[in-house]
């Protein structure tokens, strides 16, 4: 199969065209393929294809979508498109999308001419112009993501006529171009290169005058249009005409006495094997093209990113692609803003550049004064076009004295430091490589059939290095060091705690070294705000892999969250920390190493203790008022001691599950850190606390986890109540997952504790429990009982754990018992009550089970009903399993009473939910009931 986008949408098979009908659809499968390879979520997909908004059902609209897509591109291929974790992929190999194929073309091509090979510069060009069909995906104007790419293709497309018009003038072949060229100038009468070719055509095939005239319009188009002389070449070329000379392939200099050097190619040299960064690329390129133009557009463009991320590559490449429209030259300087080495001061930086640029005349000395300096610089660009690439450099201040002004040079910078103070830059901010950029240039360096021969050690490689081109680098070498070695044996060597780093150095290349360069600048900064962010960065590694928030953060240092505020932020312009979302950090993993290491040699042994000690309680205290929103009948007891830094507020139970779903993984460390610590009280509540996430999103895995972490920690130290509540959270664990036998043996031994407390409001709260699970697991009559008991225990226990609280299970139990009058009053008053107190997870799971009784009582029409507005909360809450439960019972009343194309669509999108959200036991369930082989394989 191949797919077309360099023109109108199209595919093609050995039996020819083949039809994707409708807007929606082929915008769908042109997103995909703009991204090819890569995954792009739901949420991505819904506002590309809906800009107006996606509908209210627009998770399943994307879904009914890829599966008509699917059936669409049906080819042999079953994965052709994948749903993965991180969203919808269109596997697409090199060979069979023409963009892909134009820029690899392109890219063999730009090293042709590298190499002055221009026999392979036509070939490589030519055969990239050939796929060209039009403007890329004219025909969907509404697909915004379209705009980018498609502007980045048509420039590719005009720098590869260039190189193949410059590959036929070099090898002789004149003759013939004067037509193509004259129409190029008039289609692009500001791209000077067409117009220089024009020139030379036209000069070589003996019409001078022609060529002098062409030189003129030129001059005569950029005067009206830029008020701009023609650059540097061009006005060489025309001279050599005018002298009747033949323009040779290199140009003849300048004689001695001129002003201003012939070409100034201090550009260190390009990586061969550079990959990805297509966007960024073509970002930079654009807004380039837009400086040389004097389109009054910005002219110094930073990119900044982490140590190690790639930021000197792309911008030598870059400034390679961008040669031509610089054509007075480019200037190179490292600032060496971090490193070992002493900075390079702008002041004899800029007598360098002056003195390069021919600005010093009769061998005169540059101004005395920085400041005088820079106008020297900034007088000497004003009608040229040079490019300056200022790599590595620290601050704002280190490259003001360096930037030109009014003109058409322009500047590309690079720093770890986000240049926020710099006026008027563009900045760039380079993330690390994504999983097959990383995997493309570990093929490169490696070779494909060393990578492809390991793909499993190949990945496990890949974590290692995080996306960091040097770390890659670093294992390449490595690799290339010892033929010997398989990818394996270096995975299992850096997969050694405490050795990764230390692993990841090979020569001159070393990841450690690199991030040192970057924190040191701010430990030995005479600023003491750097000193103390310095610091904050130690502190944080002591829990390396979490995600942290402003809050946590000033419980972890004891300081004001305003303070703290801004020492994240200093953190993430040093690009030290990752800031994704706005107010929430993280580390990337290997700096989250670094941070644990230098946090153990830096910080005292009492600091570290108390920092985390205090990071704890904070957790578990802000997950209580969390719980607490969502379980207001139902508290846990208070942590004996103060808490530090303010704790979050909780508008609802939205925004209180929103903070579940989200610090998931630190409750889940923070079990394990509590009990490593030896504050099991402190473990026992965090891993209950985990309840909250996984009775409302019917995910078990990491709570059951935190359960057993915390128990033997409890049970060790004899707190009944702690054990009490670890037992009825597992109980309930292993009812969620149907291990009925299990869930009884935990609530029993609840039971045991709760009594032996004297808890009395858990002991209520453990035989409703109770009552659920035997119930559930068959045994109706010792259900009842325990409802009974639990109605008796009730009227006698006081305040929140008053008999409304047990009211949705007793009704569930009398519902199953068959006991269909009374389980409707119940779980009416339930409802009710849940109303009354607003807590709409609840009000859910009695509508769900006041659905089910109303549909066995012969009412479908009110079963139907209570269900929908049942579905519609926790679709709010976004509640994934709880959605996937509704859908199954409004399916079953349809099938039984109504319409069976609606329930087979409720079927439908239940099963395209519990896929999405890995709901192993609810998908076997759903394809049981929906029971047609036909059903499950159009939903596939």
């Amino acid at each position: 199969m191949f797919f077309r986008v360099l023109g109108e949408l199209g595919v093609e098979d050995n039996a020819g065209q083949r039809a994707v009908r409708g807007v929606r659809l082929r915008s769908l499968l042109a997103l995909l393929l703009l991204h090819p390879n890569q995954p792009l979520t739901t949420d991505r997909l819904q506002d590309a294809l809906w800009a107006g908004g996606p509908p209210e059902s627009g998770a399943a609209a994307v879904h009914n979508l890829v599966a008509r897509l699917r059936r669409a591109l049906a080819d042999g291929a079953p994965d052709r498109i994948a749903a993965t974790q991180l969203g919808y992929r269109l596997r697409v190999a090199d060979d069979e999308l023409d963009s892909l194929l134009f820029e690899g073309h392109l890219d063999a091509a730009h090293s042709a001419v590298l190499g002055g090979d221009w026999e392979s510069v036509h070939r490589g060009t030519s055969a990239a112009l050939a796929l060209w069909r039009g403007a890329p995906l004219a025909e969907l104007p509404e697909l915004a993501d379209a705009g980018p790419a498609r502007e980045r293709w048509q420039e590719a497309r005009l720098q590869a006529l260039e190189w193949r018009l410059d590959a036929d003038l070099r090898l002789g072949r004149s003759a013939g171009l004067v037509p193509e060229l004259a129409r190029l100038v008039d289609e692009h009468p500001l791209r000077e290169a067409f117009h220089q070719q024009l020139m030379l055509a036209l000069h070589r095939t003996g019409r001078r005058a022609q060529a002098l005239a062409a030189y003129r319009r030129l001059r005569r188009t950029l005067r009206d249009e830029l008020g701009i002389e023609p650059g540097h070449a061009a006005q060489r070329i025309h001279q050599d005409i005018l002298r009747a000379t033949e323009p040779g392939t290199e140009p003849t200099p300048p004689a001695p006495a001129a002003s201003w050097p012939t070409q100034l190619g201090q550009l260190p040299a390009d990586t061969s094997d550079f990959t990805g960064r297509d966007e960024e690329l073509g970002q930079l390129r654009d807004h380039l093209a837009a400086a040389a133009r004097g389109s009054n557009s910005p002219s110094v463009l930073v990119i900044s990113g982490m140590g190690g991320v790639g930021k000197t590559a792309l911008a030598v490449r870059t400034a390679h692609r961008a040669k031509e429209l610089f054509p007075d030259g480019q200037l190179y300087v490292d600032l060496r803003g971090f490193g070992n080495s002493e900075p390079r001061e702008p002041h004899e930086v800029l007598a360098r550049f002056l003195s390069d640029l021919g600005a010093l005349q009769h061998g005169s000395s540059p101004a005395k004064d920085t400041h005088d300096r820079a106008a020297q610089l900034r007088a000497a660009l004003t009608t040229r076009r040079v490019l300056l690439l200022l790599d590595n450099a620290r601050d704002a201040q280190h490259l003001l004295p360096l930037l030109p002004g009014d003109g058409r040079s322009a500047v590309l910078a690079t720093s770890r430091n986000t240049l926020t103070d710099l006026p008027g830059a563009v900045q760039i901010r380079l993330e690390p490589l994504d999983v097959e950029d990383q995997r493309r240039l570990l093929s490169a360096v490696c070779g494909t059939d060393r990578v492809s021969a390991e793909p499993d050690s190949a990945l496990r490689l890949l974590a290692t290095c995080g996306g960091l081109p040097l770390a890659l680098r670093v294992v390449a070498a490595r690799l290339t060091a010892r033929p010997a070695w398989s990818l394996d044996t270096l995975a299992q060597r850096l997969s050694v705690d405490g050795q990764r780093l230390r692993s990841l150095a090979a020569g001159h290349l070393s990841v450690r070294d690199t991030f040192a360069s970057s924190y040191l600048a701010l430990r030995d900064s005479e600023d003491a705000e750097e000193r103390e962010a310095a610091r904050l960065f130690r502190l944080l590694g002591l829990w390396p892999g979490m995600w942290f928030g402003v809050e946590q953060t000033a419980a972890l240092v004891q300081r004001p969250t305003t303070d703290v505020a801004n020492l994240l932020e200093l953190l993430v312009d040093y690009h030290l920390l990752q800031s994704p979302e706005p107010w929430r950090y993280r580390f990337h993993d290997l700096l989250g190493e670094y941070a644990a290491d230098r946090v153990l040699a830096e910080e005292p042994d009492e600091d570290r203790t108390a920092a985390l000690l205090n990071l704890l309680t904070w957790y578990t205290a802000a997950g209580t008022r969390a719980y607490d929103v969502l379980n207001p009948r139902s508290p846990l007891p208070a942590i004996p001691e103060d808490v530090p830094s303010p704790l979050p507020a909780f508008s609802d139970e939205a925004d209180a599950l929103a903070w579940f779903i989200r610090e998931i993984p630190a409750y889940r460390d923070a079990v394990r850190l509590s009990v490593r610590m030896d504050r099991p009280d402190l473990a026992w509540r965090t891993a209950c606390l985990l309840g909250c996430y996984g009775q409302n999103y019917w995910s078990t895995g990491q709570w059951m986890g935190a359960l057993n972490d915390a128990l033997d920690a409890t049970r060790e130290s004899g707190d009944r109540i702690g054990l009490a509540h670890l037992h009825n959270n597992m109980g309930i664990a292993h009812a969620f997952e149907g291990r009925m036998e299990l869930s009884l043996e935990h609530l029993r031994e609840a039971l045991g504790h709760a009594e032996a407390a004297g808890q009395t409001g858990s002991v209520a709260r453990l035989l409703f429990n109770l009552a659920a699970a035997a119930t559930e697991a068959g045994d109706v009559e010792a259900g009842l009982g325990y409802a009974r008991r639990f109605t008796e225990k009730a009227r006698i226990t006081p305040g929140p754990e008053a008999a409304e609280a047990g009211l949705l299970v007793v009704g569930r139990v009398l519902m199953i018992a068959g006991e269909l009058e009374e389980a409707e009053q119940v779980l009416r008053e339930a409802l009710d009550l849940w109303r009354r107190l607003g807590v709409r997870s609840k009000q859910a799971i009695a509508l769900k089970n006041l659905g089910e009784v109303l549909d066995r009582l012969g009412r479908p029409r009110e079963a139907l009903a209570v269900l929908s507005e049942g579905l519609e909360i926790r679709r709010a809450l976004g509640i994934h399993g709880g959605v996937v439960t509704i859908l199954q019972a409004i399916a079953r009343t349809e099938a039984a009473h109504g319409d069976p194309e609606i329930a087979r669509r409720h079927w439908r999108e239940a099963l395209d939910v519990a896929r999405e959200h890995r709901l192993d036991a609810r998908i076997q369930e759903i394809e049981r009931e929906s029971n047609g082989p036909e059903f499950v394989a159009d939903s596939a």
